[in-house]
């Protein structure tokens, strides 16, 4: 899922806390700790990725199949934040598929997207076994829902009950695609993934690559579909949360309000219904966009300003529309 997309802030108290939360290099330097990769975590290693002001807050993690305990801090965006675990337990990046938040399970409803709730623990799922399979598409839909970790990996989401894919009983929850028919997707967003997939001829055999998450002894024998997708339980336990960010700082805001978590949840489901993603993250900021428009024209123009690369068709945009509408109404 494309992580960090703007979203105003809340209120005047949430800019106080931002600004009480975040200071320049030298500051972080001074309160940075030792953690398992040695030096603090934005202490005397210098500034992660992009440099810059950094959130001041800490958190703690683990990896997903168990770990010591670590602690990350310094990052505004996810990218940063791999960087910073990877630190904290001496490995590579591109090792970490996504993160759950307050589980070590493979959670899609405790998926990390762009925002950490403040008393949220994070734990890492990192690369495991690897496995190649063939499927024969006799069917339209193969029934995967696909998102990404925001870092350039794209994986299951949900897996529809009675489905190709369900029927097989070889690809779970939490696998990431590494590639279709021998092409690589790796750092391809997650809305193209589903498309090549919806693409792919119907009465002919494909080939996925993928890559399970590592599992502890207790996650062993787990089967998920990952039937329902929430927001408000991913958005954590804190008062407010970490709101991540491409671009600049990460800031502390809000919790959404009911006609936000509403209107979310149901364009949410529309991009599930009209490309075969779930993302949390651009419904959230397709509800900004849309919030304050007068008419279905403004939106249109906003989305296209804004999310042009998704291409969205019109009947979905007025759809969307609809959706905010309703939730603004309380239906």
């Amino acid at each position: 899922m494309p992580l960090g997309l703007s979203r105003k802030k809340k209120a005047a108290a949430a800019t106080a806390a931002t600004a009480a939360l975040v200071d320049n290099e030298e500051a972080e330097s001074e309160m940075g700790g030792p953690g398992l990769g040695g030096p603090g975590l934005g202490g005397p290693g210098g500034p992660g990725p992009g440099g810059g002001l950094r959130p001041r807050l800490a958190f703690h993690t683990q990896l997903a199949h168990g770990s010591p305990t670590g602690r990350v801090e310094g990052f505004g965006n996810v990218r940063e934040l791999y960087g910073r675990i990877a630190q904290a337990f001496s490995i590579d990046t591109d090792q970490i598929m996504f993160c759950t938040l307050n589980t070590h399970k493979v959670d899609m409803d405790k998926l990390l997207g762009g925002q950490i709730g403040l008393e949220d623990f994070i734990f890492a799922h990192i690369k495991g076994q690897r496995k190649e399979v063939e499927i024969y598409k006799s069917e339209d839909a193969l029934g995967l829902t696909i998102t990404d970790n925001g870092a350039g990996y794209a994986f299951i989401k949900r897996i529809k009950e009675g489905s190709i894919v369900d029927r097989m009983n070889v690809i779970f929850v939490g696998d990431l695609i590494e590639s279709i028919n021998g092409q690589s997707v790796i750092a391809t967003r997650h809305f193209e993934v589903a498309k090549m997939l919806k693409g792919l001829v119907r009465g002919r055999v494909f080939t996925l690559r993928l890559v399970e998450p590592q599992k502890a002894f207790d996650m062993i024998g787990q089967r998920s579909r990952g039937g329902r997708s929430g927001t408000g339980e991913q958005l954590g336990t804190g008062k407010g949360t970490l709101r991540l960010r491409s671009k600049g700082l990460a800031t502390v805001e809000d919790l959404p309000s009911v006609f936000e978590e509403n209107a979310i949840k149901k364009v949410d489901d529309l991009l599930e219904s009209y490309m075969g993603i779930r993302d949390t993250d651009l419904a959230a900021t397709m509800v900004d966009l849309g919030k304050d428009k007068l008419n279905p024209d403004e939106f249109a123009q906003a989305l296209d300003e804004e999310l042009g690369d998704f291409a969205f068709p019109d009947e979905f945009v007025f759809d969307v529309w609809g959706a905010i509408g309703d939730a603004k109404a309380g239906r």
